[in-house]
């Protein structure tokens, strides 16, 4: 099921899976290529949105607030959340499910910070995907104590597309962008950012040195979000990270 994706408006899918080939045995003087679009039913993802709304019900039993937190890979998101869990540590209860593809590098970053870890590898069992989705993360909550947590952070697979695609059971999704990535990615990939509540814009100490206007990041991303909270940050040296913990009290209803 992770291999298929809604369009854009949610009402079909399709598959990664779309190059075939023929071998005519009749002709061997070579190959016939083709190209099938496989259109499937809008229930491929009711068992998906089925698991999602289990995970949901049990993170709301245990009054847990979850947040589906997606980039592109080498945004920052992994050095945005260790430092999170550092502003949190004895605060909040933090548990995170940790989605890659392979290894647990991420993870171990984040070891030692207070936070519950619940490791989830793609490769492992899922067939490697570029992406998790409610039944993954029904089996990542399993790690966890969840009776003991305020919030959990999915941290997901570092994708630009399909990861905004799938309702994993979070009560909101966020995502890091770093401005390494250039001014023109919210529109070229849309859908992410539309799909997300707050964008933190990354790495902004970089900015003399890239010859670009944060204010075009930022007017590109409010182009296809109007109402998305925008925050720049710099998670490695710490500037304007207090803006990103304050929000995120207030989502797990802690405020100071």
């Amino acid at each position: 099921m992770g291999r298929f994706h809604r369009h854009d408006e949610g009402a079909a899918a399709h598959s990664h899976d779309y190059h075939q080939h023929d071998h005519d045995h009749g002709d061997h003087s070579g190959y016939r290529s083709a190209v099938q679009r496989i259109d499937v039913l809008e229930s491929i993802f009711a068992e998906n949105d089925m698991h999602a709304a289990g995970n949901r019900e049990a993170l709301d039993r245990n009054g847990i607030r979850a947040l589906n937190l997606m980039s592109s890979p080498g945004a920052g998101k992994t050095t945005v959340l260790a430092a999170t869990l550092d502003a949190l540590a004895g605060e909040v209860a933090v548990g995170v499910i940790e989605g890659d593809i392979a290894t647990d590098l991420d993870a171990a970053k984040l070891a030692g910070r207070g936070a519950q870890i619940s490791l989830l590898n793609t490769g492992d069992g899922f067939g490697g995907e570029c992406h998790l989705d409610a039944p993954m993360v029904a089996r990542a909550l399993q790690g966890l104590d969840l009776p003991g947590l305020h919030l959990v952070v999915i941290e997901n697979v570092g994708n630009l597309v399909c990861p905004a695609e799938f309702d994993v059971g979070e009560h909101a999704k966020a995502m890091v962008y770093s401005v390494t990535e250039g001014e023109d990615k919210p529109l070229k990939y849309p859908v992410m950012f539309r799909a997300v509540e707050l964008v933190l814009v990354n790495k902004i100490d970089l900015l003399p040195y890239l010859g670009v206007d944060l204010g075009s990041f930022i007017a590109n991303i409010r182009e296809v979000n109007p109402s998305v909270t925008v925050l720049p940050v710099c998670a490695s040296t710490g500037e304007g990270m207090d803006a990103w913990i304050d929000w995120l009290r207030h989502f797990v209803g802690k405020r100071e």
